[in-house]
């Protein structure tokens, strides 16, 4: 397996920061796009060398990016994500998640944005087009609300995953609006929030309007999701058809820690996931609980968990974690990593036994990816 690589999307730009075969050693490549916006990027993994990127840069509004080479040179989509105009209508503000589409789809991706909307390219990220069936779909307004209705950064569309048994099923999550269920392309969609709690709601239970942050599907159990949401954290298995609370099963020692933004599966392990919590006190402060972070890991889907610390800041430590910003790499030992929103990236080799900082001094993190170039 080739070394792995972090591409690391932060505020003011882009930056790859290249492992040797050991992990051991890394060597940070950048910026790219310095001063402009970058809130996701990805490799390709049909190919191993194409990468897309979503920016938002000060000349030229929410845009994306490819590049076939690996980031040596790039091309600005021609005709990037869009509403179709419209007098008083929706105008894209970011795009914020991207996702490659299925195998058999070679040159298919899909991007995520704020306010929420889904956009396809089928020709690698140089046009893209609006998916109608969600974005016109005439229950959106009721399961987003309207856009003025969201939260201070804007509603997002993310966790745009693709279920690799059929390429017409799809998932896409909203914060805020719920988890959704195509299978049909995107034709259309249908809500699957069953056991998932709006605490914020006076029924805590609605049909949708949830506020997950992160949901993760894994390629050799598609049948499962896992997601991590502003009021807890829980588990899908598509038999069952709702949601259960396996944020339930963390040791909570008087600090809640089912709250937080990302959650990640391990490549080879369907049952072991890891995420990073953050305080849930009612300001929201968007940081470490008591600041002392720590990650925390499962080893059997949720059921039971272990707290992560060795090598972590044991105090005053006030940085979270943001959804995209927890990676695990494709090493039969896992590598997991994350990036703070104090601009540090932080490796554990051995699945969150030990913890080590690879990288300082970069802005505000907003996504972290690991890759293995072609």
């Amino acid at each position: 397996m080739a070394a792995t690589a972090l591409l690391i999307a932060t505020r003011k730009g882009l930056w790859i920061l290249h492992g040797n075969a050991a992990r051991t050693d890394w060597r940070l490549e950048g910026p790219h796009f310095l001063g402009n916006v970058i809130h996701h990027a990805r490799l390709d993994p049909r190919d191993g060398r194409t990468l897309v990127v979503a920016a938002r840069t000060g000349h030229l509004g929410p845009t994306v990016f490819r590049s076939a080479d690996g980031g040596a040179s790039w091309q600005e989509a021609e005709t990037p994500p869009a509403f179709p105009k419209a007098e008083g209508g929706r105008v894209v503000e970011h795009v914020f998640w991207l996702t490659p589409g299925h195998a058999s789809e070679p040159g298919t991706w899909y991007a995520g944005t704020s306010p929420q909307g889904l956009f396809v390219s089928s020709d690698g990220g140089l046009h893209w087009a609006s998916v109608e069936g969600f974005n016109a779909h005439p229950d959106r307004r009721a399961w987003c609300g309207d856009d003025k209705d969201q939260t201070p950064d804007g509603g997002k569309l993310h966790s745009v995953l693709v279920d690799p048994r059929d390429p017409a099923h799809l998932f896409v999550s909203m914060s805020s609006g719920g988890t959704f269920e195509s299978r049909a392309g995107g034709a259309d969609w249908t809500p699957i929030n069953q056991g998932v709690r709006a605490e914020f709601y006076p029924d805590p239970y609605p049909v949708f309007g949830q506020d997950p942050h992160c949901v993760r599907m894994h390629p050799a159990r598609p049948s499962r999701l896992y997601q991590q949401n502003h009021c807890g954290l829980f588990r899908r298995d598509e038999a069952d058809g709702k949601w259960v609370d396996i944020g339930a099963h963390i040791p909570q020692d008087g600090v809640r820690r089912d709250i937080g933004f990302g959650v990640v599966i391990h490549a080879h392990q369907p049952d072991t996931i890891w995420t990073f919590p953050m305080d849930a006190g009612s300001v929201w402060p968007r940081v470490s609980p008591e600041g002392k972070p720590c990650v925390l890991r499962s080893r059997d889907g949720g059921d039971s968990w272990q707290k992560c610390t060795a090598g972590l800041p044991a105090e005053q430590a006030w940085f979270t974690v943001l959804r995209q910003a927890l990676a695990v790499d494709g090493e039969r030992t896992a590598g997991v990593y994350f990036g703070t929103t104090g601009g540090e990236v932080w490796a554990s080799t051995d699945e969150g036994e030990n913890w080590r900082c690879i990288a300082r001094h970069l802005p505000e993190i907003y996504a972290v990816e690991a890759v293995q170039f072609a």
